[in-house]
């Protein structure tokens, strides 16, 4: 048995599971499109469901091309895993927080030499 093969078995990526997580991702993008499209839900609803959708795909997507819950380290990719969601949470939360208090702190003068500005320098 080459390395390769034995890093696959041990690991757990296998072409059927690589096949399989692409037909559920794949399956799961036409859900959300088709559920845009054909207007089937609207308002909240379509956003809540486009985000379970977004979170079940995650979950596929974390077991099948990232072996998350498989392998010997599985304990250390979970908390790399959580690592990396507080990062990108700081990140994100921090940028919204900067961007409203840049908005909050403009001037009204300032807001309309803005839109000035913005509309051609009438």
């Amino acid at each position: 048995m080459s390395e390769i093969a034995a890093y696959r078995a041990k690991e757990g990526g296998s072409m059927r599971s690589y096949t399989v997580g692409f037909i559920i991702s794949i399956g799961l993008t036409i859900a959300a499109y088709l559920l845009v499209t054909q207007k089937i839900l609207s308002g909240w609803g379509l956003v809540y469901a486009i985000i379970g959708l977004a979170v079940v795909q995650l979950f596929a997507q974390l077991f099948f091309f990232l072996h998350l819950g498989r392998g010997p380290n599985r304990k250390w990719n979970f908390v790399t895993l959580i690592l990396m969601l507080i990062i990108v949470f700081i990140v994100v939360a921090g940028s919204l927080w900067i961007m409203h208090n840049l908005n909050y702190h403009m001037t009204p003068q300032q807001m309309n030499q803005y839109m000035r500005q913005q509309d051609g320098g009438i």
